[in-house]
């Protein structure tokens, strides 16, 4: 347990890639000044080397890299079996780049410019939401099945392959069944965006119904101008 004078990040492994010096400096060091152990990166490909070396707990990770752009690396992490937490730096703001990114396996997004404590209180959120991918048990709603403990998702006996943010909303939803859940209460568990863009949820809960209800019947209600809510057909 850590003891309570100890720095917030006391324990924990950052990986910082960036190719512009200024900002990989000052978000390093505003990162060890909160007791992280932060290594540095400037480049796609040292940036894998480092995962493989030092084994962080997340990577805060510039998409427009000179070699490997953000998305390739993170590909190449989640092809490798590496699950290590990925916040993408972008300057990018279409919604489309969001999309690829998070579809990719990325957890989350910062926009630049950014300001220093929205970067710290990411890197919190995220690191939070890790530690409940320990959990074990089996979600359940009519013929639909999540085991949270091999992340194994199936319909009516079927697997159905999600990508990980996918598999987060779902999880999000059977917790939550027969409740409807607002838009900002969605992007602020799912991408701890509580104000960020509709149009990324609903691309994704556009996903979930696609690969579901190809199963059985539609789980997935959209309650419009307020949100969503999962339910058993049998119970509407």
């Amino acid at each position: 347990m850590r003891a309570d004078n100890a720095s917030p990040g006391s324990g924990i492994r950052l990986l910082v890639v960036d190719d512009e010096p200024a900002i990989l400096d000052v978000l390093a060091t505003s990162l060890r000044f909160l007791g992280y152990e932060v290594t540095e990166a400037a480049t796609g490909r040292a940036a894998l080397a480092a995962v493989r070396e030092h084994a962080p707990h997340l990577v805060l990770l510039d998409v427009m890299l000179p070699d490997l752009d953000g998305f390739e690396v993170v590909r190449r992490l989640r092809q490798g079996g590496s699950e290590v937490p990925v916040v993408f730096l972008t300057a990018r703001e279409s919604g489309a780049d969001v999309v690829d990114g998070l579809d990719l396996g990325a957890d989350d997004y910062i926009t630049k410019p950014f300001r220093l404590a929205e970067v710290a209180a990411r890197v919190r959120a995220v690191l939070r939401r890790g530690e409940g991918r320990t959990a074990r048990g089996v979600l359940g709603c009519a013929d639909l099945e999540v085991d949270t403990d091999t992340y194994e998702v199936r319909r009516a006996g079927r697997r159905v392959e999600l990508s990980p943010t996918e598999y987060r909303l779902l999880c999000h939803l059977l917790v939550n069944q027969g409740r409807v859940l607002t838009h900002e209460q969605l992007l602020e568990h799912v991408w701890d965006l509580g104000d960020g863009d509709p149009g990324v949820l609903k691309t994704y809960i556009s996903y979930l119904r696609r690969k579901l209800d190809a199963r059985g019947p539609s789980l997935i209600e959209t309650r419009r101008g307020i949100g969503y809510t999962l339910r058993a057909p049998d119970t509407r």
